[in-house]
């Protein structure tokens, strides 16, 4: 009864895996002790142990290769000793991995471990300015680029200096000369904790991408302590599509595998037509997702295979309330495992979801985590135009929320050591950025606390619920929207498959008018979509100041490598029936005062911009 009410067992779990500073600390002095703090010491181990030798590591689906921890070391140490032997890469240098998902990227990411070095992890989707910022940002004398990408990186290596393009393939690593015992020991030995162990990139929705460096001590311990929480067993199939490049795959989903010895089902990337007969030919027992990938699977057809698998657990952060019992229901996947994490970012939430209570959250909190974590993080009152925090007029000190209200989540950072303690160290070689995300004097003088950005409510019975990204939400006839709440309402009318909110700027009115990009649902036209239906939908579910002023029909929808939706350029185009029809996209919009959205033209676009029409 009480752990039902206060959810006991639930902090006990979250607790010790995001807030056990002394097991990390046990553990890596353990390993240093033992000179064996790399990843590529984990996978050595796993190698030599005859209980897990021949386990599967990897499953490649795409041309169906596989290899056991016993193969796959021997595949790792070819090609590290090309690295040392051939090549000169040396104990504590970076270099530059840019590639998709393969097991060569694999065996080249463990390779660079194998010889100390550290391994700058490339989004491989970047071209021209965006790649060149990030292989001279970590001033690598190599950039290992696949053979399959050649044509991204080419136009860009005239300017990279002293950094050199070394192409892979797997017909190149398959054919190395080099032996399949381990690079010199010395290469791995004597590493700080402390030390650089790979470097991972923001998105760059908002610029060029911001780089962090992720230190030896995190990578040993992350990837196991995360194992432990998912109770990972050597007999667990655990599926990714996502990008090895990002710290979702790489730190929730490779690095738990490798230290549970259990085998990774590799996709090369996300597609309809792929995703469901992979998992489902091995296996798998839990799948990885992310952003809007579940709602992809939603929208496809119904198949056979919609419950023809093995799959227990979806694992993942970014379901959307509108997609999410309705995705278990389909699939038949008992546990949605929804968590809130980020790579710049810190406080790490966990829900892993069964039924009713907690569905739709990110994280739940009791009484336990509440009187251990509470007074170091809050959320608090922002003002959504300026996004900066809204100060009390009297102490000139921040307004913490209530329990039901949104706000800006916060966590307290000692001013006396801002970045080294905690999950946040800072972007690398880039101190304006940084600063940006630390806030001074919230609710005392000379205290200092970390920015996350988002957007976020707790209520009373301890469900934490993502509310938006700040810059998201928008105010509108001074209210304010959340894009995430609208999206999730208009993503239940029938016939929309995909939904983007976005405020826009509109000429003579206060604040920013909501705009909803709609791709419709397979087989639906635009001709016999029921927008009258859809404005009554909305009018029926939220105040007319929340509803969409404009929609903006479109054939598909903007989205970053990790599934989340690109935005920036729907709302610099705003309600410009031009730029949209450039696009090839059409323009509707609900006129004041009725409750039917009807096609926006360009009489009507000179009449709001010269103010004759006031919306």
């Amino acid at each position: 009864m009480a752990d039902a009410k206060f959810h006991i067992r639930n902090d006990i779990k979250s607790l010790l895996l995001s807030n056990n500073p002394s097991a990390g600390l046990k553990y890596v002095a353990q390993k240093f002790k033992e000179d064996r703090l790399l990843l590529y010491h984990v996978l050595e181990d796993h190698a030599a142990n005859p209980a897990t030798a021949n386990n599967l590591f990897l499953i490649y689906p795409t041309d169906g290769r596989t290899w056991t921890y016993k193969q796959f070391l021997e595949d790792v140490n070819k090609a590290g000793n090309w690295l040392f032997k051939e090549l000169g890469v040396r104990k504590g240098e970076m270099v530059a991995l840019d590639g998709p998902n393969s097991p060569e990227y694999l065996i080249m990411s463990f390779a660079i471990d194998s010889v100390g070095a550290v391994a700058s992890l490339v989004n491989y989707n970047l071209t021209s300015q965006s790649l060149e910022h990030c292989i001279k940002l970590c001033e690598a004398r190599y950039c290992f680029v696949d053979e399959e990408i050649r044509h991204l990186t080419e136009p860009v290596a005239p300017k990279l200096n002293s950094c050199s393009m070394v192409y892979y393939s797997q017909q190149y690593l398959s054919s190395l000369p080099f032996a399949t015992t381990p690079p010199p020991s010395e290469q791995r030995s004597n590493i700080d904790p402390a030390s650089p162990r790979v470097m991972l990139f923001t998105s760059g929705t908002t610029g060029l991408p911001k780089a962090l460096v992720k230190t030896t001590s995190y990578e040993a311990y992350s990837g196991l302590r995360t194992a432990r929480y998912l109770d990972l067993k050597p007999t667990t199939r655990f599926y990714t599509c996502l990008p090895l490049f990002h710290g979702a795959a790489h730190a929730l989903c490779l690095t738990p595998v490798l230290h549970a010895g259990c085998t990774l089902i590799l996709g090369k990337k996300f597609s309809h037509a792929t995703f469901w007969p992979e998992v489902a030919a091995h296996k798998a027992d839990i799948i990885q997702y992310v952003g809007e990938l579940c709602r992809y699977l939603l929208n496809g057809k119904p198949s056979p295979l919609d419950r023809q698998h093995s799959v227990k657990m979806a694992w993942g952060n970014g379901m959307r309330p509108d997609v999410w019992e309705p995705f278990r229901q389909r699939f038949g996947i008992p546990i949605i495992h929804e968590l809130y994490a980020a790579t710049d970012g810190m406080g790490a939430m966990f829900n892993l979801n069964k039924g009713e209570f907690s569905r739709h959250a990110i994280g739940v909190r009791g009484l336990l985590w509440n009187t251990i974590n509470g007074p170091w993080e809050k959320m608090v009152r922002i003002d959504v135009d300026t996004q900066e925090m809204l100060r009390d007029p009297k102490t000139g000190f921040a307004t913490e929320c209530p329990r039901g209200e949104a706000g800006e989540t916060i966590h307290w950072i000692d001013p006396a050591a801002p970045l080294e303690k905690g999950h946040f160290q800072g972007y690398y070689k880039n101190e304006e950025s940084t600063q940006k995300r630390l806030i001074r004097d919230v609710f005392r003088k000379g205290d200092m606390w970390f920015r996350s950005g988002d957007m976020m409510r707790q209520e009373e019975s301890g469900c934490v619920y993502f509310a938006d990204r700040l810059g998201d939400t928008y105010r509108w006839k001074s209210e304010n929207v959340s894009t995430n709440e609208v999206s999730d309402l208009l993503g239940q009318f029938p016939g929309i498959a995909e939904c983007n909110v976005y405020g826009v700027l509109v000429p003579n009115a206060d604040g920013r008018a909501g705009c909803a990009a709609l791709v419709l649902s397979e087989g639906v036209v635009e001709d016999k979509f029921d927008f009258k239906g859809l404005a009554e939908h909305a009018l029926a579910l939220m105040p007319r100041y929340a509803a969409p002023v404009f929609l903006r029909l479109t054939s598909a929808l903007g989205y970053t490598s990790t599934m989340k939706l690109q935005k920036g350029k729907l709302r610099q185009e705003g309600c410009d029936i031009e730029k949209a029809e450039a696009s090839g996209d059409k323009m509707y919009w609900l006129p004041p005062n009725q409750a039917n959205y009807v096609p926006f033209t360009h009489e009507e676009y000179s009449k709001v911009q010269s103010g004759k029409i006031q919306l």
